[in-house]
């Protein structure tokens, strides 16, 4: 990073290079957010379809790459609309007729997110903004302003997301799967595509989050994304506040950029680097019409995901998939509603906190060995909580904090007792749950902190699936 001059008041100014660039700290908002809403639509929410535990938003490359995840994804093709349909031809299906941007916000408000990521352009290169690059280079109308919707998507989501006050964010893919500039010329796409689109896409928006995607098949002698990047932050109507993932080159992710990222995926250990863990509420990001009712995740989990991400010092970015006609899913809304309603009483222990020197405490038991991973590495939750293998120990409770505040929160209202190891209070601390009126009984067991459960009809006390506990006056 180059240093302002003594007695400037400037704002730092970053080098096109990635030691410099990954100087910028993420954004304190971003941190403190915690909570935040992905969306995949585009032209693949017409199909909708790819094997259950594929992403159906890639239906383009299985269909053209059937070795990869097999013929379903080409017989379904050929079956329902013929061997001389083209992708392209989707295009005009995707209509989003029903698509309301302010009940799309208000829901999210609903849901506790406070900031909101819409794919601009996933890998199949189609825009919902009127992109001239996407049109050019493409050779045909490839925008939702010219082909489909005919509405820029992108301006009406932003405008009705930043009434609702919370920030808005854009994920954008740098690589297209068959641009023809880019299977000819990857350079030249990098500096006549890449480069122009995503500096209108920002001078048009000002996102507070940039979600880069799509750079692993080349390094940044392609790309040459610190430069773009280096525009970002020290020129574009984003650079004072916004939030950059580490996807801008191949080789970069988790080494250099903004926040780390992971998808269906364990997160890390520790929040000293800022990262984000994002996934569907099913096994898709986009909208996949054969998925079942039990490919979605319950409110119960998701909660625990986003507790458990929380206390080791991440975000979570939770996925919804609209349909082609501008709906988000009912059983989305629903899992959105309830972690809504969660939040509401429980917040307190997440937004604006930080990790604590401990992120969570096991019970007795064998502690399983958690997989390891940024791509779905099958990091069960529900296994680690409330359904263990025999024997096995489970996170009992989990930490965080801001100051003057530490918080519990279990998957469970403890029983009668609920049993603190290694946590020192003052004479004066006190103990409450979130959502029940006044303060709870409390004694120190030797090295621990023993905090009673009210006994009390369960009208009185909070509803679940977690619970939060605040301490204040603890000895950090």
């Amino acid at each position: 990073m180059l240093a302002s001059q003594p007695g400037c008041t400037q704002q730092p100014r970053y080098a096109p290079n990635w030691e410099s660039l990954s100087s910028r700290p993420t954004p304190e908002w971003w941190r403190d957010a915690k909570f935040g809403i992905f969306i995949h639509w585009g032209v693949y929410s017409v199909p909708a379809i790819s094997p259950r535990e594929n992403y159906s938003e890639w239906y383009w490359k299985w269909l053209q790459d059937p070795d990869r995840i097999g013929p379903m994804v080409r017989d379904f093709h050929l079956e329902h609309y013929g061997a001389d349909f083209q992708y392209f031809d989707f295009a005009p299906m995707f209509t989003a007729e029903l698509f309301d941007p302010g009940a799309w916000a208000q829901l999210f408000e609903a849901a506790g997110a406070r900031y909101v990521v819409l794919t601009s352009k996933h890998h199949d290169g189609f825009a919902l903004w009127p992109s001239a690059e996407a049109s050019a280079t493409w050779g045909r109308p490839w925008n939702s302003v010219e082909i489909g919707p005919g509405r820029d998507l992108v301006s009406e989501l932003t405008e009705a997301v930043r009434g609702r006050g919370l920030e808005m964010g854009l994920y954008y893919s740098i690589y297209e799967w068959f641009n023809p500039l880019y299977l000819s010329d990857p350079k030249a796409f990098a500096l006549q595509h890449y480069h122009p689109q995503f500096k209108d896409l920002v001078t048009r928006y000002a996102p507070s989050v940039i979600f880069a995607d799509g750079a692993w098949d080349h390094g940044d002698d392609v790309w040459r994304s610190a430069e773009l990047v280096a525009w970002l932050l020290n020129e574009s109507p984003s650079r004072d506040d916004v939030a950059i993932s580490d996807r801008w080159y191949g080789g970069g992710r988790g080494v250099h950029g903004g926040y780390f990222t992971t998808e269906y995926g364990s997160g890390f250990e520790t929040g000293r680097h800022a990262w984000e863990e994002s996934r569907a509420i099913g096994r898709s990001y986009g909208y996949n019409r054969i998925e079942r009712a039990e490919d979605y995740a319950s409110a119960q989990e998701l909660i625990y995901m986003l507790v458990d991400i929380v206390s080791r010092g991440g975000n979570f970015l939770l996925d919804v998939g609209p349909t082609a006609d501008g709906r988000i899913p009912v059983i989305m809304q629903d899992r959105l509603l309830q972690i809504g309603a969660w939040l509401r009483v429980n917040g307190e222990a997440i937004y604006g906190t930080r990790e604590w020197t401990r992120s969570f405490q096991w019970s007795e038991g064998t502690i399983p060995e958690s997989p390891e991973g940024d791509f779905q590495t099958g990091y069960d939750i529900m296994r680690l909580t409330v359904e263990p293998a025999e024997g096995e120990a489970v996170k009992e409770a989990w930490f965080t904090c801001k100051p003057g505040a530490l918080y519990v929160i279990t998957p469970v209202l403890p029983y009668r007792t609920l049993r603190l190891r290694d946590i020192a209070v003052g004479e004066d601390a006190a103990v409450t749950l979130l959502g029940f009126a006044g303060d709870l009984t409390w004694e120190a067991d030797g090295d621990d902190l023993l905090v009673h459960v009210p006994d009390a009809p369960p009208r009185e006390l909070p509803a679940g699936p977690a619970y939060a506990f605040r301490i204040a006056g603890w000895e950090d």
